[in-house]
């Protein structure tokens, strides 16, 4: 599956958020990207927010258009909340599980674990990120990837944040049940992408 190689900081002073976890490493988030600086403030339309709100969940899992339109279409065929189901949909992706178990410092860099056979599910390699990983299923590293400078620094936080939805133990983790919605903590407005896929 394709993904985005281009400038991320740009991406992240449009959106006014640090959408790739750099950090101190992010400069200028406060001046929207172009040649010719900021604009002005206008106000913005309905449909310009409801387009914010997608470009922004898009981007932070690291989606692009068709594969995201792909889930939203998921989502709006299953029962319940359109929204919920949306960022369930997102947040059971094996490459985001990798980085909320802490096994990587950002997504991308979980993206790059995953598609290099360096992550293992019930104990079988997979290398597709987009993987959606059940309740029950475990997830581990391989020894090459416990070697990696980056992962062995994270691996020895002794009391790593993990959200209540999984269970981490050393390099193995576990689903121990479907994400709700107030699990996860990134300010994404589902309500506003569902509207934008419903015109």
């Amino acid at each position: 599956m394709a993904r985005y190689t281009g400038p991320k900081d740009r991406l992240s002073r449009r959106e006014g958020f640090d959408l790739f976890g750099k950090g101190a490493k992010l400069t200028r988030l406060t001046v929207p990207p172009g040649v010719h600086g900021p604009k002005g403030t206008r106000r913005r339309s309905e449909y310009g927010r409801q387009l914010r709100e997608k470009q922004k969940a898009k981007r932070f899992y690291g989606l692009m258009e068709r594969q995201f339109r792909r889930y939203v279409s998921q989502a709006l065929k299953a029962k319940g909340n359109t929204g919920e189901k949306l960022m369930n949909l997102l947040e059971k992706r094996l490459d985001n599980i990798v980085y909320r178990l802490g096994f990587a410092p950002t997504r991308p860099a979980a993206r790059q674990l995953v598609s290099h056979k360096h992550v293992l599910v019930d104990g079988k390699k997979v290398n597709i990120p987009s993987c959606q990983v059940k309740p029950g299923q475990i997830i581990s590293l391989t020894k090459t990837a416990m070697e990696m400078p980056t992962v062995k620094k994270l691996l020895s936080i002794k009391n790593p944040k993990v959200p209540e939805w999984l269970e981490r133990k050393a390099a193995v983790g576990k689903v121990k049940r479907e994400p709700k919605r107030e699990d996860i903590i990134e300010p994404i407005v589902e309500q506003d992408i569902v509207e934008f896929y419903s015109r």
